[in-house]
């Protein structure tokens, strides 16, 4: 559904060259998988043999078996659309080769031989085996139990109706110069199936995982591999049976080594935003050169693949702006310091004598505060270089005006403050506007006063003003054009709102106890842009979300939105899936129709937005990252939600 499918590795008991034994494990593995809806499963390398069988592979009694093994392994999956990769030896021509054979619905439909074959160390396949390379370019035919089927190392498998499509390489394969699987990818393969038999030394296991995490995502790819067990012979060498499945850099799924029992791992990958990815990634696609699609075979496969019916093995994170807890530590320092040396550099530039930024108490000003902090720190610079200036209005609470001053004073930067009250009352005279109107003008003219107080303030003390608007407030155009929409350089303009608060606790945990206190308060208070007036017992009354709705749900929708393209319905089945428990499926795509409109009738403030530095792989700068007409109209991809 929605461009997924549920991949797997097994790793089986064997026993060493007994065929009928290993071929009933096979097929206990796949039944297994079909029964999770897998669209693959991949066994490991030799599987039907054994891969350690040494000079027994000459032998023509344990070929035959395992070609008699593949027919009856083939023949048990006649009933299911999951497509099995086994390994076995196949004599060919005079020549041996270490074979993977891809099978469907009851048929071998091809065999891949290795193309690196290691002849070093506790590896002599040379001994045995003839490397694909032998076979020349292109693909030929071999004759597996009276069918001819094609036989070479560039196959592309497709299903004619979907995204789905894969290729396969062998083992050391994937740890040579140039991997078969890069070629398979530029020929169209979005997935790599790779059965192994990798022996375990210390350290190798981590080697091998992040070959698999990188080729995965150079390649914008997944990556399937599985390697042989303990049950492999143990003469020189252990194997640990280490099963693995990437997606585009990322660890997916991971098995436990040295396992006794037969063992089955998943992950449902989204083959739809691996498109999406290759599409927009113009490196991938300025590389099909090296590998013309000429020499590869594409076969079309049989039978439709299943795909799941939910994602339970899916990575589909509810905030996927926050750093992994296990990185996070050293990811927000990596974002913290690139927002700082963004703002160095412009300060270097400019000669800027001061930073003036409008301190409100609230998530956006404190984080652009404290990397403006940090600036001048790394500039050697005090940090009573910084101008905060608070300007209490009609919907200041004594709250956010505390927590500000307070953060001023222990970070060390001059404060001032400008109350607008006065000034915006004699403006709505001016304009002839009713204060009793609570409407966007009155609100309006609140966020473009503070403005001009903080331009004209720039221009008065040789000072530059540090814009504080946020990455999920630009994609909302959630700002007062020509207001707090404007600055001379925007520090926080590809950090989203879900991010903020992460970074912003990450910096109360090297701070005073009371910086720490503060910046706690802050992370606590509800978003607001605090231009109507409080309730009667002084808290905020106007709350962002109970306006646009959670900024957990919008920051989702931006990351499926922007960087993989996914169409609503898309989006709002993920979402479901997500938050499920946390929100209504009616609640989010309500949602996700006010993230749609918003998104394209505030074009237009994106189109002139101030410069600011990108953090991520997201961001929405007219001048590189998203060019889109501020015309443009959002009818198609509101109907594809109000259609569901």
């Amino acid at each position: 559904m929605f461009g997924y499918y549920r991949l797997a590795s097994a790793v089986p008991q064997l026993r060493v060259a007994d065929v009928d034994y290993n071929v009933d494990q096979l097929m206990d593995g796949f039944r297994k998988a079909a029964e999770q809806k897998a669209a693959a499963v991949v066994f490991p390398e030799l599987s039907i043999t054994g891969y350690s069988c040494g000079d027994l592979f000459f032998q023509p009694r344990l070929r035959e078996a395992a070609l008699d093994g593949l027919r009856r392994f083939a023949e048990a999956t006649e009933d299911s659309g999951t497509i099995a990769v086994a390994g076995l030896p196949f004599l060919h021509e005079d020549a041996l080769y270490n074979t993977a054979a891809v099978i469907q619905s009851g048929r071998v439909l091809a065999l891949v031989p290795k193309t690196v074959l290691p002849n070093y160390r506790e590896f002599y396949e040379k001994r045995q085996f003839t490397s694909g390379r032998k076979l020349g370019t292109g693909t030929k035919e071999a004759k597996v139990n009276g069918a001819y089927i094609p036989f070479g190392t560039e196959i592309i498998f497709q299903d004619a109706a979907s995204s789905f499509s894969f290729g396969v390489e062998i083992c050391e394969d994937l740890w040579s110069v140039i991997p078969p699987s890069s070629g398979l990818a530029l020929q169209g393969a979005r997935a790599i199936f790779n059965p192994s038999a990798g022996t375990e030394l210390t350290g190798k296991a981590a080697y091998r995982r992040e070959l698999v995490k990188q080729q995965s995502g150079r390649c914008l790819c997944a990556y399937v591999l599985s390697s042989a067990g303990v049950h492999e012979s143990t003469t020189d060498t252990v194997f640990g049976g280490h099963s693995l499945i990437a997606d585009n850099g990322r660890l997916a799924a991971e098995g436990e080594r040295f396992g006794r029992e037969s063992a089955l791992i998943l992950a449902d990958v989204d083959f739809e935003r691996l498109a999406a990815a290759r599409l927009s990634e113009s490196s991938f696609n300025d590389s099909k050169s090296l590998s013309p699609a000429g020499n590869a075979l594409h076969l079309t496969l049989p039978a439709e693949v299943p795909a799941p019916l939910g994602l339970e093995y899916a990575f589909n994170p509810a905030r996927p702006f926050l750093p992994s807890p296990a990185h996070r530590p050293e990811r927000c320092e990596e974002i913290i310091a690139i927002q700082t040396a963004g703002l160095a550099k412009r300060m270097e530039h400019t000669d800027a004598r001061r930073l003036v930024i409008g301190i409100s108490g609230g998530l956006d000003s404190t984080l652009a505060l404290l990397i403006c902090e940090r600036a001048c720190r790394a500039l050697k610079r005090p940090a009573s270089d910084i101008l905060a200036v608070t300007m209490p209005g009609f919907g200041t609470t004594d709250r956010t005006h505390d927590n500000a001053v307070t953060m001023c004073r222990l970070l060390g930067a001059e404060l001032r403050e400008i109350p607008i009250s006065e000034c915006c009352l004699r403006h709505f005279g001016d304009i002839g506007h009713d204060p009793a109107e609570r409407t966007t003008t009155y609100e309006n003219v609140q966020a473009r006063e503070r403005t001009q107080i903080l331009m004209d303030l720039a221009n008065k003390t040789g000072g530059l003003v540090v814009g504080t608007g946020d990455l999920s407030e630009i994609a909302l155009g959630w700002s007062t054009y020509n207001g707090d929409h404007m600055s001379m350089y925007a520090v926080n303009c590809s950090i989203p709102k879900t991010l903020i608060r992460c970074l912003i606790e990450h910096i109360a945990g090297e701070s005073s106890p009371e910086l720490a206190a503060t910046l706690a308060d802050i992370n606590n208070t509800p978003v607001s842009p605090e231009l109507l007036p409080p309730s009667g017992d002084g808290s905020i009354e106007q709350r962002t979300e109970d306006v646009l709705g959670p900024y957990d749900l919008h920051d989702f929708f931006l990351f499926h939105f922007i960087k993989y393209g996914a169409e609503p319905n898309k989006i709002l089945y993920l979402a479901e899936h997500a938050f499920r428990g946390e929100f209504q499926p009616d609640f989010i795509r309500r949602c996700l129709g006010i993230f749609i409109r918003r998104f394209f009738r505030q074009q237009f403030k994106r189109s002139c937005m101030p410069d600011g530095p990108k953090v991520g792989t997201i961001a929405l700068s007219p001048r590189g990252d998203w060019r889109m007409p501020s015309d443009a109209c959002g009818t198609v991809w509101e109907k594809d939600i109000s259609h569901r």
